[in-house]
């Protein structure tokens, strides 16, 4: 592990100088350069300090834990043909996506297709239809979302979508919480 460099980057994050992390470790100038530069190790006693000077721990300094992704490529994604929903596939966009707020998925809809019907919760829903047409229905209501058009919804009542057109429907669903 580069503990210099990972000190240096921790430093500079905070925008502090080389010097005024010394003065607040009551350390020289001088040293912090050589362990940045990894030509000295710290005593465990000093990186602690120099690690609250700069609003960390040791635990947190040398964790392993990766950066959360940020972006997905094609071959992160994870898609199904989902047997419950009459010639459809579904693409998670986020795969890992249930440990987050909100849950966006591609959904492919053949003509006669439809989803699951999902029961009432508290969140929200929104969908955006990239290609054919789809009929959204929210309890005993219907209404027709064309390409081009979104939905946002509250879902007090059963809801699901359904392909009634004569080409496949293509559009994004995000729901907060996850429930796909």
């Amino acid at each position: 592990m580069d503990i210099g460099g990972k000190l240096r980057q921790l430093r500079i994050s905070l925008n502090l100088t080389q010097e005024e992390l010394a003065d607040r470790a009551e350390l020289s100038k001088g040293f912090i350069s050589q362990v940045e530069r990894n030509l000295t190790s710290p005593s465990i006693a000093t990186l602690t300090d120099l690690l609250e000077c700069l609003g960390s721990s040791l635990k947190a300094f040398f964790s392993d834990t990766a950066d959360e992704k940020v972006v997905y490529h094609q071959e992160d994604l994870f898609e199904k043909t989902d047997e419950d929903m009459l010639r459809g596939m579904i693409t998670w966009l986020v795969p890992s996506a249930q440990k987050n707020q909100m849950e966006p998925i591609l959904v492919d809809l053949g003509p006669g297709g439809r989803t699951q019907e999902i029961p009432p919760h508290d969140g929200e829903e929104i969908g955006y239809v990239l290609s054919g047409t789809v009929q959204l229905i929210i309890g005993s209501t219907q209404q027709r979302v064309s390409a081009g058009e979104s939905f946002c919804l509250h879902p007090k009542d059963p809801h699901y979508l359904c392909n009634t057109g004569k080409r496949a429907a293509r559009f994004i669903w995000v729901s907060t919480p996850p429930s796909f």
